[in-house]
């Protein structure tokens, strides 16, 4: 039954756009960095304002491509290649800072205690991983002769919504029980910092050689 609702929606392979929004989650970024973050410094509730940040950026970023902001970046390419080029930049940038920082150095996302939904926010909207998703990648699953018009824009963002929940929730429950260890023996955290920052300039590579 969940099966026919979905194929009467109009999302192109409602399965394959679950595994690019789960694989997206996944990719090292911002925003991952943001819900770390805030778990080490607010514990869980810091931890789900900022997982509730992401959603809502998520959501800002998925209507603007619904409203044409997506059109318009594929109609000039050039601007749509200008933020492509902005975001691997500033990806390798984290990556690079996280690679070179040292114990005791200020963390690479400044994130201000009861604040963590507000900045989550505006990381995720400046978030270079999230805007060539959402206007880049998510037209690609709308499908042109089953779309249902804003049925599917409202499917598609309440799949993206609930999968981003439950991947914050369980980073931020991962992050908090880890948090203990980690401060604990200062080699683990410096491992880590290093490890997200070959993932980040990598991403960043990627993104700029991409087409």
């Amino acid at each position: 039954m969940l099966g026919s609702f979905v194929a009467s929606t109009g999302i192109a392979d409602y399965g394959a756009f679950v595994v690019a929004i789960l694989v997206f989650l996944l990719i090292p970024g911002p925003g991952n960095l943001a819900l770390i973050t805030s778990t080490s410094k607010g514990g869980i509730t810091g931890g789900l304002g900022a997982t509730f940040g992401v959603i809502a950026g998520d959501q800002v970023l998925l209507w603007a491509a619904v409203a044409g902001v997506s059109a318009v970046m594929a109609a000039y390419p050039t601007a749509f290649h200008a933020v492509q080029w902005a975001g691997a930049a500033y990806l390798a940038w984290l990556g690079f800072k996280m690679l070179l920082a040292k114990a005791g150095d200020a963390p690479i996302l400044q994130i201000k205690p009861r604040h963590y939904f507000r900045q989550t926010l505006l990381i995720t909207l400046l978030n270079p991983k999230a805007i060539v998703f959402y206007m880049a990648f998510f037209p690609l699953f709308v499908d042109p002769a089953r779309h249902q018009g804003l049925t599917t824009f409202a499917v598609m963002a309440a799949t993206i919504a609930g999968l981003t929940f439950l991947y914050g929730l369980s980073s931020v429950l991962i992050t908090y029980f880890l948090a203990a260890r980690i401060r604990a023996n200062p080699k683990i955290s410096a491992v880590l910092n290093k490890a997200a920052g070959v993932f980040l300039i990598g991403f960043g590579i990627k993104l700029a050689i991409s087409k």
